[in-house]
């Protein structure tokens, strides 16, 4: 009798299991469906926005794409929308009778600084052709600091972009808070640049072009040093 007990509760108990365990399983999976819902919905939602004329709806539509990155959604959709967004008055462009209506630096600067989220090959590409097509310090600035966060620089095509973009903006709009992140931008690359003579002359016409704030032209002599101390190291140890 007692043993016919125990196997009754045994049986009890395993059963209460399984239904439970069933229960966390059709959970999950109601759970799952409806993100993946929510993911498409949302992705359909920051297409439209970024699509749009209106100057502050591309701007929730960069608040949208932030929430979806950090949710882990990096789609297509959400890429495409990024790029859109990057390029929005540059390489994207609305006129009406032929006046650009849809110059939005800041709208770009927000999109590069988010796209060093998605660090691939396809947002450095994206970068690139930001940073040596703008005519904005800030929103050069922006893509040049999210090209050294994603730290791409295969053949040095990132340096030679940067120093490009650098090049050109010191002739016509020097500015320090730019110079600032070249150098960073530099300084994350030394190691992986193959030829640092574009890295160099970049650096050195910054630390000595007085269109820049003091600072700003310390470090650029600091990070002289630093690229000499290290070319000769590697010169001792080649010799060695």
């Amino acid at each position: 009798m007692k043993l016919a007990k125990r196997m009754l509760l045994v049986s009890f108990v395993l059963l209460a299991s399984i239904s439970l365990n069933a229960q966390q399983k059709k959970g999950e999976t109601e759970t799952s469906v409806e993100n993946e819902y929510l993911n498409d919905f949302d992705a359909e939602i920051i297409t439209s926005l970024a699509s749009s004329d209106e100057y502050d709806n591309k701007l929730v539509a960069l608040q949208y794409i932030q929430n979806a990155i950090e949710d882990g959604n990096t789609s297509e959709q959400i890429v495409a929308a990024l790029d859109q967004l990057a390029g929005e008055g540059l390489t994207t462009q609305s006129r009406t009778k032929g006046r650009l209506t849809n110059n939005f630096p800041e709208i770009r600067r927000q999109a590069c600084l988010l796209l060093a989220k998605v660090p691939t090959e396809h947002s450095k590409n994206t970068l690139v052709t930001i940073a040596v097509e703008e005519s904005e310090p800030m929103v050069i600035a922006a893509a040049v600091k999210s090209l050294a966060d994603i730290g791409i620089n295969n053949n040095d095509e990132v340096v030679e972009a940067i120093a490009f973009a650098n090049r050109r903006n010191e002739v016509l709009n020097p500015t320090s808070s730019l110079a600032l992140e070249v150098l960073n931008a530099f300084e994350t690359f030394a190691d992986s640049t193959e030829n640092k003579k574009t890295m160099i002359d970049a650096i050195a016409r910054i630390a000595t072009d007085y269109h820049y704030v003091t600072p700003v032209r310390q470090k650029a002599y600091k990070l002289l040093k630093t690229l000499s101390t290290s070319s000769n190291e590697d010169k001792k140890n080649k010799s060695n």
